[in-house]
C-alpha cells in the first residue's frame, strides 16, 4: 500500500469528499487545510488570516492568497510540512501541489479528478454557502479558481494543472461519480 496518497482537484469535482472517504476507508490520515494552518504558523504567519483567505467564499477573492508576497515562504514551509507528512506516511493529503512536491518519494499515488464544468457548477450550487449564487456567477468562480490553482502550480512546481503525466491516475467524477472513483483509489492504494 502506498504511504501516501494525493489528490489533486478541478474547484467543485468533488476530491476533498472523495478524498475523505478514502482516507476513512483505507484508516489512514485526511489532510487538507490543516497542512496550510501547519505551514503558516510553522512560517511566522498569522494563521487566522491565512486560514481565511483559504476558505472558500461567494467573492470571486477566493485564493486570493495564490498572489500574495508571502507566497514564496508560505509555499516553501508548506513543502516541507507536505515532506514531513510524506516521511511519516499513511495520510492522504488533498492540493497544495503534494503530488509535485512528493513526485520523488516511493510508496505514493497521485490522483487527479476532474468533471465537466455543467457538474462541477451543479455540485457546488448544492452547497449552503452557495445558495442564491447565479449559475454565470458560480461559473465564474470556478473558472477563476481553477485559473489560479493553475498559475499557483505552474509558478512553484514547474508543472502544468491537470496534466496527466503529473498524476498517476486521472477520474472523471462526472461520469463515474464519488464512489466509483473512491473504489478505484482505494483499489490502488492496497
Amino acid at each position: 500500500m502506498p504511504k501516501v496518497v494525493t489528490i489533486s482537484r478541478e474547484y467543485g469535482a468533488g476530491g476533498s469528499t472523495i478524498g475523505k472517504a478514502v482516507a476513512e476507508r483505507l484508516g489512514i490520515e485526511y489532510l487538507d487545510k490543516a497542512i496550510i494552518l501547519t505551514t503558516a504558523y510553522e512560517a511566522g504567519v498569522n494563521v487566522e488570516d491565512v486560514y481565511k483567505l483559504t476558505e472558500n467564499s461567494k467573492s470571486s477573492s477566493i485564493f486570493d492568497f495564490y498572489n500574495k508576497p508571502l507566497n514564496d515562504k508560505l509555499f516553501k514551509s508548506q513543502s516541507e510540512v507536505i515532506k514531513l507528512f510524506g516521511e511519516r506516511g499513511d495520510c492522504l493529503i488533498v492540493g497544495r501541489n503534494a503530488n509535485s512536491i512528493l513526485r520523488e518519494y516511493d510508496d505514493t499515488l497521485h490522483v487527479f479528478i476532474h468533471a465537466s464544468l455543467d457538474f462541477r457548477r451543479n455540485h457546488m450550487m448544492k452547497k449552503e454557502m452557495y445558495k442564491g449564487i447565479s449559475v454565470d456567477k458560480m461559473n465564474d468562480l470556478i473558472n477563476t479558481v481553477d485559473k489560479r490553482r493553475k498559475k499557483y502550480c505552474e509558478q512553484y512546481t514547474n508543472t502544468e494543472f491537470g496534466d496527466a503525466k503529473n498524476y498517476d491516475i486521472c477520474l472523471d467524477s462526472s461520469r463515474i461519480g464519488f464512489d466509483k472513483c473512491v473504489d478505484i483509489i482505494c483499489d490502488l492504494a492496497k
